[in-house]
């Protein structure tokens, strides 16, 4: 893991900018794959997820609707302690997700003037849960709590088959069970995105409002070209984890973190940030000792190795501050002294976690956050996985004959402004027929 020392430096925006490369975006190949892989699907329906399920998973025959007896026949296997683990994720993650939802709001502007703003849900959703390098039934969770506690009727989950057994993986379909999902599907990738977004008749999915939840480069894509056609969470990339830490944080359980998320893909970005250079050093050591007896170490020593990751040496906690936000990373651990003045500094990360016993992976699973969040910068301007990814606010607008008559002349200064007659005459007719307004 490189040590980049930056105590000479001059930190700022501008200089970051330089130095530190852009997100790597899909390139134009992708693209045009992956648009493809939708029109194949839009065109030809499940034949063609039965193509792309053969080409990219290894699957034949299999069956595309997973049935309510082998959802039930994988939630009686699971084991007792996973599904106790299972019970409890949902129990946090939804109490959470309650105490996040927004109450309507009644604005009175004049007697008999109300401006209300409401929230609610979208009619369908529909969740990717990825099947490759590992099983994923914490996503299940993450997405599906956050869609119920939204009050979102409908809600369909799909997920790769498997090459082994041409299904779902039993865990997924287990952890969707206790959820109370009773639609799921066994297709992955961009073609997964396309039978959400467009609908499969064939097999009983109808198209859906919002698509959430994670995968790979080709799901991203695919969620970006069908947004508008339906919206999306956010193209989430390789997982991220960045630290801030002095020496009051144990060495060894920081480089356990950097490890943690560096075992997600061989792009994971795993960066630690401190003043210390003595530190750092002792960082980079811990991190090869340990990486070297993990059992996932090929993927987390190419993560580790890539220009990505780093341990960044700078001269002040405000540049460590600046350079964070300027990363805007999906996961910030903060390991200080002082950590509750350090973060309320951050305004760019995914989610923050505070203090030496508080790791990312206790947020992955049972911290009752949700781990669905932005990556690749997009922290500068998205939120993470909640209840109100899958709520639109609306205004109810309500105004008496005499609130109206208060502001009609003032209305019809604007629209005769802005040379829109017509609606000067929507509120004279009105102020004349009722004798409002003077």
């Amino acid at each position: 893991m490189q040590i980049v020392d930056w105590r000479d430096a001059t930190i700022s925006n501008a200089w970051l900018a330089d130095r530190i490369p852009a997100p790597h975006q899909s390139d134009a190949g992708v693209e045009s794959d992956v648009r493809a892989l939708i029109d194949e699907v839009k065109a030809r329906g499940v034949d063609a997820l039965y193509d792309q399920a053969k080409k990219f998973d290894g699957v034949t025959g299999h069956k595309v609707a997973v049935s309510e007896k082998t959802r039930q026949a994988a939630l009686t296997s699971l084991a007792p302690e996973l599904r106790g683990a299972i019970e409890e994720a949902i129990r946090r993650v939804r109490k959470a997700s309650e105490a996040s939802m927004r109450d309507d709001v009644i604005t009175e502007l004049d007697a008999g003037a109300t401006v209300t703003l409401r929230w609610r849900p979208v009619d369908r959703a529909g969740v990717y849960v990825p099947g490759g390098k590992a099983v994923y039934p914490s996503s299940v969770v993450m997405n599906v709590v956050a869609a119920q506690v939204a009050g979102v009727a409908s809600i369909a989950l799909v997920s790769p088959p498997q090459s082994d057994s041409g299904g779902v993986h039993p865990t997924i379909l287990a952890t969707a069970e206790l959820l109370g999902v009773d639609e799921v599907y066994a297709m992955g990738g961009a073609g997964a995105i396309a039978a959400l977004a467009y609908g499969i008749p064939e097999v009983g999915l109808e198209p859906v409002s919002v698509i959430t939840g994670p995968g790979n480069q080709y799901v991203a894509t695919a969620k970006r070209l069908v947004r508008g056609e339906v919206g999306i969470d956010s193209e989430a990339g390789p997982s991220e984890i960045a630290i801030i830490a002095d020496s009051s944080a144990p060495v060894s359980w920081m480089a356990a973190d950097l490890i943690s998320q560096a075992e997600h893909d061989e792009l994971a970005q795993a960066i630690l940030i401190t003043t210390d250079a003595d530190y750092a050093a002792a960082i980079v050591d811990a991190v090869a000792s340990q990486a070297h007896n993990t059992p996932n170490r090929e993927r987390v020593m190419h993560a580790l190795s890539g220009t990505q990751s780093g341990v960044y040496v700078v001269s002040t906690m405000e540049q460590a501050i600046v350079l964070t936000n300027f990363l805007a990373p999906e996961h910030l651990e903060i390991v200080t002294v002082n950590a509750n003045d350090v973060a309320a500094r951050i305004t760019h990360a995914g989610a923050i976690f505070l203090g030496p016993h508080t790791p990312v992976s206790a947020g992955d699973y049972l911290a009752g956050s949700n781990h669905v969040l932005p990556t690749g910068r997009q922290a500068r301007f998205q939120s993470g996985l909640s209840p109100q990814t899958f709520l639109r606010s609306q205004q109810v607008v309500h105004y008496s004959d005499v609130a109206l008559g208060t502001v009609g002349h003032k209305i019809i200064d604007f629209a005769e402004a802005e040379f829109l007659p017509a609606h000067a005459d929507a509120i004279r007719m009105r102020m004349e027929d009722t004798g409002t307004g003077g």
